[in-house]
């Protein structure tokens, strides 16, 4: 039978599209295969656990709060590193560099060779490969930063020397200066000077030292204790403590608040008078 040429132009152009098509559906094969399901990884801070900086690499206290290591393809690790007052790291260095990112208070960094810097609160340092430096808290303020940095033959750090006292230039360690009587012993030591030396040898420089907790931590222990327990002079020097080892404003309130379901209403308004006070005699805290 003899095809007019109306009827021949519809055939080819219906072959040409199912054509173009065919050839669609089947240029990415993968497209139209059925993805498989990928489980998300979450791990909690509890899952996390805390762990005090090695002094082989620091000096003072300092506590590190790991995030993730490394997963392949990924060389790139983090964590956060919470400085006490006048703890640093030693020189060292990072093969692939290293981000620095303060989150909270007010720290020192320093290139080697270069002039010290002051960080705080939102700064963000980049710390270029094999660049020797240190970093940490500053003498009056507790420090908290992110690091990240990239795995380089399985080390993230090159370490070295010690920070001299020379070069972190902390006041307490360089100033010649006479010797101050402590808290304890200005309260005590006329009256019961054997409990003076127990708090400032026993208290103070072995148990307030101890890594397993920070100075913050144990801070908020303490004001909660003076609270529940109705001390208001103790709650007012261990007040202004809180606020020099990192523990904030609206943290403390927030620690009245909640803790006056539990121990009292009285009690709780005796705190709000005291960190009232302490507040307005630290406005920049």
């Amino acid at each position: 039978m003899k095809m007019r040429p109306a009827t021949l132009s519809l055939l080819f152009l219906t072959m040409n599209f199912s054509h173009s098509v065919f050839a669609a559906q089947n240029s990415n094969p993968g497209e139209n295969k059925k993805m498989d399901p990928v489980s998300v990884s979450i791990t909690h801070e509890s899952d996390r656990p805390l762990r005090a900086a090695a002094p082989d690499h620091f000096t003072g206290k300092a506590i590190v709060a790991p995030l993730f290591p490394a997963e392949a393809p990924s060389d790139a690790t983090a964590a956060y590193v919470t400085f006490e007052p006048g703890a640093h790291t030693d020189w060292h260095a990072h093969p692939v560099g290293q981000h620095l990112v303060v989150t909270k208070g007010t720290g020192y960094i320093q290139f080697w060779g270069g002039e010290r810097k002051t960080i705080k609160t939102g700064d963000v340092v980049w710390i270029p490969p094999g660049v020797k430096h240190w970093h940490g808290a500053t003498p009056d303020s507790s420090f908290t930063h992110l690091a990240v940095q990239e795995h380089q033959e399985g080390k993230t750090a090159d370490w070295f020397e010690k920070v001299t006292d020379a070069q972190y230039d902390t006041p307490e360690k360089t100033a010649v200066l006479p010797k101050q009587p402590t808290r304890a012993q200005q309260l005590m030591s006329e009256t019961a000077p054997k409990l003076a030396e127990l708090t400032d040898q026993v208290l103070y420089a072995d148990i307030w030292e101890r890594p397993d907790l920070s100075k913050r931590e144990r801070s908020l222990i303490t004001v909660s204790a003076l609270i529940a327990l109705n001390r208001p002079d103790q709650l007012r020097s261990h007040i202004n403590l809180a606020l020099k080892n990192g523990v904030t404003k609206s943290e403390i309130s927030e620690e009245i608040t909640h803790l006056a379901f539990y121990t009292g209403w009285p009690s709780a308004v005796t705190a709000v008078g005291i960190a009232k006070d302490v507040f307005k005699d630290n406005p920049t805290k």
